[in-house]
C-alpha cells in the first residue's frame, strides 16, 4: 500500500510515472510519523531498527546513526564524515517494530538525521519548498520495494556489451594510447569490451567535438576498434564552452537555453574549458536541443556516454573568484598565525563548488522561472533524461549505453550510475559493496565503482580484490585519474590472476545478465542486503559485509589488505564454490552459522543456496564471444533446482521476459532438462 501527502506548491520532478490519489492530512497526521511545523517528521526507534536505503552515501548499509542531507555535491573524498554526494535519493525503509517505506519527492535539500541527534529519533526535515511524501507499507521488505520502483517507473536497461569489462583513465590522450591498451588486452587473451574516452579526445574540452590531431579520421577508429569488438564510451560533460564559432555555444545563447542570471544574462562559470554556460536542464525545448547533439557521436559509430560534472560543478563562478582575488591580496605582506591561515584556507576554497553560487542562477521550466537552488538535485537527473530521451528519438530500435555522476530518483529510467570519484582505499572497496542495495532500491540497478580507486595509489592485491567484487557489479569499470599510478592489468606482475579474475566475469555472464534483465522487468532488486532474504534470521539484519547477488548466490568479497580469508555467516546451509578461473574451483558444503573461510588473492568466493542454479559460460575475450548455447551449470541440489535463465540479443529495445525464459531444472540424481528436454548434451554440471 502507497499512500501520497502533498504539502505546499511542489515543483513536479517526475520522478513518479504511476499517479495515485492524494490521501487527506487528517487530524491523526500520516501514518508512523509525527508532524512539525508542516515540513519536519520524526518517528521513535527501538533498539534494534534498521534503516535500508537512500542509495548513494556512505556509512554501511544499515543507515541508522547518522545524518545524511540530499543534496548533490561534487566530493570525491567519500569519508565517513560526509553528508551527501553526489546524488539524492530520498527513499528508505524502517524495519523493526513497524515496517514502513517514505520517499520525500522534492527537488531541494532535505536532511535525513537518523538517530544522529538522538540515537533514539527519526527526522527528516525538508528545508524550503513544497513536497510530496509517500509512505508505504507491506509485510515484506522486498515487496515494499517492488511498490516503490512500480511506483518510479523501469530501471534502464544497456546494451550486453555494457557487461562486459572496462578500461578507463584520465587520460587516454590519443588513439594510439587506446589501441595500446587494446593489443595488450588483445595479445595476452585478457577480456575486453570497451574503453572510455575522458576529457581529453575532445578538442578544447569542448562537447561533441573530437580532437582531430589526436583522434584523426575519428569514424575510422571507431570502427577499427568495432571490428575487434571494443566499443569506445566517451564522457560528456555539463558545461558548454562560451567560444565565438563553436556550434553548441552559438545555437544555446541564440536560442536562449542556457540559464540565465536573474538579469537575464547568461550564467559563467568555470569548469574544465575555463569559461562556460550550463544548458537549462529543466527547460523542455533546451533538454531536447541538447540531447540532440549527441547526434554528432552517434553517428560516428558511437554506442555508448557517460555523463560527468552534472552537479553541475563548479571550479568557479567569476564574481565570486574577483571577490576571493580581491580579499586573499589583503593577506600579502601580514603576519599570518594559525587563526589567520585558517581564515585564508577557508577563503580559497570557497572557490569551488561554493553554494552561494548556486543562487546566482535560474531555469525556465514549465512552471515558470526558478533559482536553481531550490531545483538543484535535479541537474544531472535531466542532462542524462536529455540523452536518454534523445536516443529513443535517434536510435528507436537499439539500446545505448549511458551512465551518469549525478543523479535523482527518476533517472534510473534514462541511465545507469557510477558512484563516482573513490579512492584506492580498502575502505572504498567495502564502501562500493554497502552502496550495491540501496542503489537498487532506487531503481539503479546499472551500476558500479571505479574498480581499484579513481584517486590515490592503487596496489595489486587491491586491484585484483575489489575486480573479485567487480565480477558481481553490471558496470564493471577499471577506471583512475591522472597523475595517479597507472592501474591497467598490465601494470602488475600477476597477468594470470588478472587474465582469470576478469575471465570469471565472462564464465559468469548468463547469470549476471539474467539476473540483472528480471530485476529490471520485474522491479525487483539484484543486490540484498541478507535480511531481504532472511527476514525470520535475527542475525542476517547486522551482516554489512556480505549481499545476496540474484536469487542464487550470496557473494562475500575479502576487502582488508593482506587477508587471507574472512569471516562469513551463513543464514543457511550453502555450497561455496572457492573459483579461481572459468575451468578451476572447488567446492565444500558449510553449514548454517559462522564460518571462517580462506580465500587467496586469486580466488574468489561464491556461496550457492540450496536448490538453486547458476549457469555459466565457458568465457570469452568479449561479450560477443561468449557463448549462449552450450552451459556449465554451478548447482546445490537437495531436492530440485530450478532456475529461469534469461537471454535476448542484447540491443533491441522491446523486451519479453516471457519469451526470453529458459527453463533449466536439475533433479536430486543429477538429471538435467531444459525446458522440460533432457539436456545431457547441452549442460555440464558442476
Amino acid at each position: 500500500m502507497i499512500q501520497k501527502y502533498v504539502f505546499g506548491n511542489p515543483f513536479d520532478t517526475e520522478a513518479v510515472v504511476k499517479e495515485i490519489p492524494e490521501e487527506p492530512i487528517g487530524e491523526g497526521g500520516i501514518p508512523h510519523l509525527t508532524m512539525a511545523d508542516g515540513n519536519v517528521f520524526s518517528y521513535r526507534m527501538d533498539d534494534g531498527d534498521v534503516i535500508y536505503g537512500l542509495g548513494e552515501n556512505v556509512r554501511g548499509i544499515n543507515k541508522r546513526g547518522w545524518l545524511y542531507i540530499s543534496r548533490c555535491t561534487d566530493d570525491s573524498h567519500h569519508q565517513e564524515d560526509k553528508h551527501s554526494l553526489y546524488a539524492a535519493h530520498n527513499f528508505f525503509i524502517v524495519d523493526g517494530r513497524e515496517r514502513f517505506g517514505v520517499f520525500v519527492d522534492t527537488p531541494g535539500r532535505v536532511s535525513f538525521d537518523l538517530g544522529y541527534t538522538d540515537r533514539r529519533m527519526l527526522t527528516v526535515t525538508v528545508e524550503a519548498g513544497g513536497f510530496v511524501l509517500y509512505i508505504l507499507e507491506d509485510d515484506s521488505l522486498r515487496e515494499m520495494v517492488r511498490q516503490f520502483r512500480k511506483l518510479t517507473g523501469r530501471s534502464y536497461i544497456p546494451p550486453k556489451w555494457a557487461f562486459g569489462y572496462c578500461q578507463s583513465r584520465w587520460s587516454y590522450e590519443t588513439a594510439d594510447e587506446v589501441r595500446e591498451v587494446v593489443r595488450r588486452h588483445r595479445e595476452n587473451h585478457v577480456p575486453l569490451d570497451s574503453v572510455c574516452l575522458d576529457i581529453d579526445y575532445m578538442e578544447r574540452f569542448k562537447d561533441f567535438t573530437v580532437d582531430e590531431e589526436k583522434f584523426p579520421d575519428f569514424p575510422e577508429f571507431v570502427k577499427e576498434m568495432g571490428e575487434q569488438n571494443i566499443h569506445l564510451v566517451p564522457i560528456i560533460d555539463a558545461g558548454v564552452k562560451v567560444e565565438e564559432g563553436y556550434p553548441v555555444y552559438e545555437e544555446g545563447v541564440k536560442n536562449g537555453y542556457f540559464c540565465r542570471r536573474e538579469d537575464g544574462s547568461e550564467f559563467v562559470c568555470g569548469v574544465w574549458p575555463g569559461r562556460v554556460h550550463f544548458p537549462d536542464m529543466l527547460n523542455p525545448d533546451a533538454r531536447r536541443w541538447f540531447g540532440d547533439w549527441y547526434r554528432v557521436l552517434l553517428d560516428q559509430g558511437i554506442e555508448g556516454f557517460w555523463n560527468d560534472m552534472n552537479e553541475p560543478a563548479m571550479f568557479y563562478e567569476e564574481g565570486h573568484l574577483e571577490e576571493v582575488l580581491d580579499e586573499v591580496e589583503k593577506f600579502k605582506g601580514t603576519n599570518i598565525g594559525i587563526y589567520e591561515f585558517f581564515d585564508w584556507q577557508k577563503l580559497v576554497e570557497s572557490v569551488h563548488n561554493n553554494p552561494g553560487d548556486y543562487e546566482k542562477f535560474y531555469h525556465q521550466t514549465p512552471a515558470g522561472r526558478i533559482r536553481h537552488d531550490k531545483v538543484h538535485n535535479l541537474f544531472g537527473y535531466n542532462m542524462t533524461r536529455a540523452a536518454g530521451e534523445a536516443f529513443e528519438r535517434l536510435s528507436p530500435d537499439r539500446r545505448i549505453l549511458m551512465y551518469s555522476r549525478s543523479s535523482y530518483i527518476g533517472m534510473h529510467r534514462y541511465g545507469g550510475i557510477w558512484t563516482g570519484d573513490n579512492y584506492s582505499w580498502w575502505s572504498h572497496l567495502l564502501m562500493n559493496l554497502q552502496m550495491l542495495p540501496g542503489l537498487n532500491m532506487c531503481g539503479f540497478l546499472y551500476t558500479g565503482a571505479d574498480l581499484g580507486g579513481f584517486g590515490s595509489d592503487t596496489t595489486e592485491d587491491l586491484l585484483l580484490r575489489w575486480l573479485e567484487l567487480g565480477i558481481f557489479t553490471p558496470l564493471m569499470r577499471n577506471h583512475s585519474a591522472l597523475r595517479s599510478r597507472r592501474q591497467e592489468y598490465y601494470q602488475f606482475g600477476s597477468e594470470d590472476d588478472f587474465r582469470n579474475i576478469i575471465g570469471l566475469r565472462y564464465g559468469l555472464l548468463p547469470y549476471i545478465y539474467s539476473e540483472f534483465m528480471k530485476a529490471a522487468l520485474t522491479d525487483d532488486m539484484m543486490f540484498m542486503p541478507l535480511a531481504f532474504v532472511y527476514p525470520e534470521d535475527s542475525e542476517a539484519a547486522g551482516v554489512e559485509d556480505q549481499l545476496m547477488a540474484g536469487e542464487s548466490i550470496m557473494i562475500a568479497p575479502v576487502y582488508k589488505q593482506n587477508a587471507a580469508g574472512r569471516y562469513v555467516y551463513l543464514p543457511e546451509e550453502m555450497k561455496l564454490y572457492r573459483m579461481r578461473s572459468v575451468t578451476d574451483m572447488d567446492t565444500e558444503v558449510l553449514p548454517a552459522g559462522h564460518h571462517y573461510v580462506k580465500a587467496a588473492l586469486n580466488e574468489v568466493l561464491v556461496f550457492l543456496r540450496p536448490d538453486h542454479i547458476v549457469p555459466m559460460s565457458c568465457g570469452g575475450e568479449s561479450v560477443a564471444d561468449v557463448e549462449g548455447s552450450k552451459l556449465r551449470l554451478l548447482h546445490f541440489v537437495k531436492n530440485q533446482a530450478v532456475y529461469d535463465l534469461y537471454d535476448d540479443d542484447g540491443y533491441s529495445r522491446n523486451t519479453d521476459l516471457e519469451k526470453s525464459l529458459t527453463g533449466i531444472t536439475v533433479d536430486r540424481d543429477g538429471t538435467v532438462k531444459v525446458n522440460g528436454e533432457f539436456a545431457a548434451d547441452r549442460v555440464l554440471t558442476i
